[in-house]
């Protein structure tokens, strides 16, 4: 089980593992052989930096560029140097926007895990989270899929620039000059402080909560890929176990799981 959690939580970090770009100054990405062929207007120095929004201004000399996320008592934690000296601003704003996005969908999962345990679903859905998806019609999944494409597809418009395929070194993988990570613009509640200090505030909490969740959730898909129970459930299984009472002791005869 702890085994699986690691192995979970490792996949869960691999998300945010940056793609192959060439910087000169990065051992992580390329090797002086690597760059020896890229244009030269592809390797000048990062120009002066601008105020990206939200009271933010890139500054290379800080770490990650100085986006907030850093808290006690880890203080800055970038052990395997996604972050380091010589990462492009444009890789540091994608990994950002990775970890924004895949903290919010965790988040999310979190709170889908208990509720649709909890409480029973439109079509009937019953058991563990991870069996529900395919409990779904027929039809239902083609439609979520097409949100889901609608919702990614809105993301890239806002926050990344049109690709050119004639100039590829320039466009792709690159998000706008002045685009936050993760800032689309959604913020129904109005909850998003105007204070540049204030927002960093409510970031880091997103960021650390985000976090936290993508652990969770890999925890918890891990746990019922293993044992085939809930997360309610397996809290009860162990809590009988711990209590000295026979888990399977009401079982119809035959049925190992109950």
């Amino acid at each position: 089980m702890k085994l699986s959690i690691i192995a979970s939580t490792i996949a869960t970090s691999a998300a945010f593992a940056p793609t192959t770009t060439y910087s000169t100054k990065s051992a992580l990405y390329s090797t002086p052989e690597e760059t020896a062929d890229i244009p030269a207007d592809i390797a000048q120095p990062t120009p002066a930096m601008q105020e990206v929004g939200n009271g933010w201004t890139p500054d290379e000399s800080l770490p990650c560029y100085g986006l907030p996320g850093v808290v006690a008592p880890t203080g800055y934690f970038d052990p395997l140097g996604f972050a380091q000296t010589g990462i492009t601003l444009n890789e540091i704003k994608r990994n950002r926007e990775a970890e924004v996005m895949h903290g919010r969908v965790a988040m999310l999962a979190t709170v889908g895990y208990f509720a649709g345990e909890a409480i029973p679903g439109p079509f009937g859905l019953t058991g563990p989270a991870n069996d529900q998806l395919a409990q779904l019609p027929f039809g239902v999944l083609p439609l979520f899929g097409a949100m889901i494409g609608a919702a990614e597809l809105n993301r890239a418009r806002i926050g990344w620039v049109e690709p050119d395929f004639g100039k590829p070194y320039k466009t792709l993988w690159k998000l706008r000059d002045n685009y936050y990570p993760g800032d689309i613009g959604f913020d129904p509640l109005g909850l998003k402080p105007s204070d540049p200090k204030e927002f960093a505030t409510m970031q880091t909490k997103e960021l650390q909560n985000g976090r936290l969740a993508m652990i969770g959730v890999a925890g918890m898909c891990s746990q019922e890929i293993f044992n085939h129970r809930g997360i309610v459930d397996t809290a009860i299984f162990y809590n009988k176990v711990f209590s000295g009472i026979d888990p399977y002791s009401n079982c119809p005869e035959g049925i190992d799981i109950c």
